[in-house]
């Protein structure tokens, strides 16, 4: 049996020689033509980097048609569950492949080719993951955009990959309610300036009916029926797909990921990071339209021949807040992935974890957590709960895997540590650098930056972009990669990220991490999940403000929680930090992701003008928040330089 390397041996040699490094990895793959070494060229007129130039694959193939045909074909690859419609569907290897086969073909019959892009606007169901899979196996990029966005977001991104298909379903269900997809396609497809030659619909009979234009719209299940056709050889340097995030200046970026890079470094998280063999599960409580759903629910877990769990719902009310734990027990997972505000959710309502005890946990060995930081009060929650160990990691949509992270299929890692998100995974030289783009010393905040190149996996640039990557990620510190997080290196070698470097504010010159303020408010027993706002302050710049959501069962007074808050972060933190109001809200507005608006939040305080993100759960928690601000009398309208001279 092969010997398992240590972490320390493989990060060394990583950073000593990429190209090296990389060599062996994509080794474990199988290639149409194994690309020349070295395998880190520059790009000719942009020098971004390229990994594995020269080499051809197809991701599908390697999915799907390798472990058919090496005795998984009977396995199961994909596990659909879904609470919301009380459905569950089942695909081994052998039947993915027939699907993706022929829906492939029938995209080609469609017009269809490589190199054309496809946009995928499907909630989480097997379908979408076919249709993926089907595009990867064209050579065609797809790029999937969240089910339910706004007809304008849609049509942004419809004008800047310019699909030759979309393909949506008739709908979806948020909130027990129905959202019917495609008038919002009609309407987006209406606004836009590039025109798709086809929409292919999934009808939903279960969820809506969607009408269907004549000469443009086709059933999806008519698409199905057309003789399979073989993978295409594609470049490894050819997109595989473009995957949009918000931008500062309203326009999305598209993020492109490559195939053979991609294809690479998800093989070999699969085991070094996630500790994953051949013939496990993995369930990623994720959205497909999220860089998680693409890496951990669909690609990663069928390139090393998992199954995967596709899930269908939310945390809590489908039907209760243990729905988690029963996939857990009935699919007998190993390694399950969610983001920190969906532990939240579940404590909040179950806040004993009684749920849990209902349920065989016997097979799971690790709970992973990212998306945003994980307060050390909730990592100990999951961990006592669970009774596995839990492990924060840290990566972004750019990177499209782990760049912090416990690689527990490594031997002598160190053990995960509540607050941090570890250490650098293999290929990742992370660095805190202080503004003149210099190391600093332990334990000191700074700037996280990933010293180039970059490994495989990450994205080689922007969607037709050049100019905008360039000017995003790598001009602010030359050879670096900038992440746009603030954090720092203690001194044992643990990473901690604090959040975004907005999320640093300046209360009279001192730089505070709202952060480490919400890390002692979630510590309070009564506090299911929290949000410091740094908000403008005549007399002192800014000045932090609490919001926080009570556990359900909680009798405690508002008065009475916001004085023991405020009197923890004076203790903690001390008086500089001028914290003096903490409000009690329902809820926290969020991302679809899980990821707390805090920057909307604070542009509402401040009485600043914003839009509301395309990516917000719910708008009408906005609403809220202000009735809540303006009964507290907080921020802009509703303070005066008397009050802010209080001590």
């Amino acid at each position: 049996m092969k010997s398992t390397p240590s972490y320390a041996a493989a990060h060394g040699a990583s950073l000593a020689d990429p190209s090296a490094f990389w060599v062996e990895q994509a080794r474990q793959l199988a290639w149409f033509q194994p690309p020349p070494e070295p395998v880190l060229s520059q790009e000719e007129g942009t020098g971004f980097t390229r990994w594995f130039r020269g080499g051809q694959l197809n991701t599908a193939y390697l999915c799907l048609d390798y472990h058919v045909a090496h005795g998984r074909a009977d396995q199961l690859a994909l596990i659909y569950d879904s609470p919301v419609t009380a459905t569950v569907r089942q695909y081994t290897y052998r039947a993915l492949l027939d699907l993706t086969a022929r829906f492939a073909g029938g995209l080609r019959n469609l017009g269809v080719h490589k190199g054309d892009r496809v946009l995928i606007y499907m909630p989480n169901m097997p379908e979408a993951v076919v249709a993926m899979l089907a595009c990867a196996r064209l050579g065609a990029v797809h790029s999937v955009v969240f089910g339910g966005f706004a007809p304008q977001e849609l049509a942004m991104r419809i004008d800047d990959a310019q699909p030759r298909a979309i393909i949506c379903a008739s709908g979806g269900l948020e909130f027990n309610k129905v959202i019917p997809y495609k008038p919002l396609v009609d309407t987006a497809i209406a606004q836009a300036t590039h025109q798709p030659a086809h929409v292919v619909v999934l009808q939903r009979e279960d969820v809506v009916q969607a009408e269907l234009q004549p000469h443009r719209d086709v059933d999806f299940r008519e698409v199905l029926q057309a003789a399979p056709v073989p993978a295409v050889p594609v470049e490894a340097t050819d997109p595989l797909y473009i995957l949009y995030t918000s931008g500062t200046t309203g326009k999305p970026k598209g993020v492109v990921r490559d195939t053979g890079g991609h294809a690479v470094a998800l093989k070999y998280s699969m085991g070094a990071v996630y500790g994953l063999q051949p013939g496990e599960t993995m369930f990623s409580a994720s959205d497909i339209g999220w860089a998680v759903g693409h890496s951990y629910i669909v690609y990663g877990p069928l390139l090393q021949g998992c199954t995967s769990v596709l899930f269908e719902g939310k945390p809590v009310r489908t039907p209760d807040a243990g729905t988690f734990w029963r996939l857990l027990a009935e699919y007998k997972v190993q390694v399950m992935f969610t983001a920190p505000t969906a532990i939240r959710a579940i404590k909040k309502e179950d806040p004993e974890g009684q749920l849990a005890s209902q349920y065989d946990l016997s097979h799971l060995r690790y709970l992973f957590l990212a998306g945003e930081r994980c307060d050390p009060a909730t990592y100990e929650w999951a961990g006592h709960v669970l009774g596995v160990p839990v492990v924060d990691h840290w990566w972004q949509t750019e990177s499209g895997w782990p760049m912090l992270a416990t690689s527990v299929g490594l031997s002598d890692v160190p053990p995960p540590c509540a607050g941090s998100a570890g250490q650098p995974v293999p290929g990742y030289h992370v660095q805190i650098l202080d503004e003149g783009g210099q190391p600093v010393p332990a334990n000191t905040t700074g700037l996280v930056a990933v010293k180039l190149p970059l490994p495989p996996g990450c994205l080689p640039t922007l969607w037709q972009d050049d100019a905008r990557f360039q000017r995003s990620y790598l001009d602010t510190f030359p050879g670096y990669y900038l992440s746009g997080d603030g954090g720092y290196q203690d001194a044992h070698g643990y990473f901690f990220i604090m959040g975004r470097v907005d999320d640093v504010i300046n209360v009279a010159g001192h730089r505070l991490s709202t952060g480490q303020m919400e890390e002692l408010l979630a510590a309070h027993p009564a506090v299911a999940e929290c949000v410091v706002l740094g908000i403008a302050c005549p007399l002192r710049g800014q000045r932090p403000v609490g919001l926080v959501v009570l556990k359900d069962g909680q009798t405690i007074s508002e008065a009475q929680v916001e004085q023991e808050l405020v009197g923890l972060i004076r203790e903690k933190i001390g008086a500089v930090a001028s914290f003096r109001q903490a409000a009690v809200v329902k809820r926290l507005p969020k991302t679809r992701s899980g990821k707390i608006l805090r920057k909307t939040m604070r542009q509402l305080a401040d009485g600043e003008d914003f839009t509301v993100p395309s990516t917000i759960d719910d708008p009408l928690i906005l609403a809220e928040i202000r009735a809540v601000l303006q009964r507290r009398q907080v921020g802009h309208a509703f303070e005066s330089l008397a009050g802010n001279l209080a001590p």
